[in-house]
């Protein structure tokens, strides 16, 4: 069974002020997500599932459906603040969803085979899919995740700091730890992240997660036990959000089994803040120009 991309397009943008995930950048108005769905349908892979909100369906499936039409499968999940709550008493102020890892869940039942997952508005490179395709077919099993590693130093914005999960793995790539720092940024030539304690440096060769992961569809059913769990801790906080991380961390630690580390050395981009644009324009024109997309993508 060919494996699944899963995209994570539900969230709100509130940094970026937009829907970037269905903005164009490519010459022929390409989008971000469709050069991952490109790349996924070189890699292998053989349907894609968006995550999207309910109320932009329409709009989404008439930007994709008609140029993925007889190029891969294709199926939507809605994502809202009432799935999967059983009943739970949500803040009448909620409007945040309650984020990746239940956007994961909301997958249950049209994800029924081994999947990657990835953000609507990140670039990934070519590599990484191949490197998730070949897990996904070889390795992945209930107790055998992973997720695709990147470089520091290929996942910065020059427009402000970024948060990153800086990975720590094992002699056999198993990830033992991931630490996440909420300001990393460049500073007179080096790496720093910047906390209560002041200015760290950090190597640009750490290896980082950009929320790419690979599951078996077992992930769904952990996340379904793991948000009731989130829901009695933390579900009257209006801006809690279950996060794919925190699961696969929990995964870990309860010993039901590993997550492999993938390292890739492509690198990485996407829209963090507004002024991030021109340069992923700059990026895929460049990357158009080595003939590494045609000009259509789809034509």
């Amino acid at each position: 069974m060919k494996p699944t991309l899963v995209i994570l397009a539900a969230g709100m943008a509130s940094r970026y002020g937009s829907m970037k995930q269905i903005q164009s950048f490519g010459p022929d108005g390409e989008t971000i997500m469709d050069y991952s769905i490109y790349d996924a349908i070189e890699a292998g892979f053989g349907k894609v599932v968006f995550i999207i909100r309910e109320e932009f369906a329409e709009q989404f499936k008439s930007i994709f459906e008609p140029k993925l039409a007889g190029k891969i499968a294709t199926d939507y999940v809605y994502q809202y603040l009432e799935a999967y709550t059983n009943g739970y008493a949500i803040p009448a102020d909620r409007a945040k969803p309650w984020g990746t890892a239940h956007a994961v869940l909301c997958c249950k039942g049209k994800v029924n085979e081994p999947f990657a997952v990835i953000n609507a508005d990140d670039y990934y490179g070519r590599d990484a899919f191949h490197k998730a395709y070949d897990f996904l077919t070889t390795i992945c099993n209930d107790n055998t995740f992973a997720l695709v590693g990147y470089e520091l130093q290929k996942t910065l914005s020059e427009n402000g700091s970024v948060s990153r999960g800086v990975c720590t793995a094992d002699a056999d790539n198993n990830l033992t730890e991931i630490n996440e720092r909420t300001k990393i940024y460049r500073e007179e030539g080096e790496i720093v992240f910047e906390d209560e304690n002041g200015k760290t440096p950090l190597p640009g060769s750490s290896l980082v997660s950009m929320n790419y992961f690979c599951f078996s569809p077992a992930f769904i059913d952990m996340c379904e036990n793991m948000f009731t769990e989130f829901l009695a801790a933390k579900g009257q906080e209006l801006k809690s959000e279950f996060f794919i991380p925190y699961a696969a961390n929990e995964f870990i630690q309860s010993g039901k089994g590993v997550l492999k580390v993938l390292p890739t050395s492509a690198q990485w981009f996407g829209v963090t803040y507004k002024e991030d644009a021109p340069g992923v324009q700059a990026a895929i024109s460049q990357l158009v120009e080595d003939k590494v997309y045609p000009a259509s993508l789809w034509k």
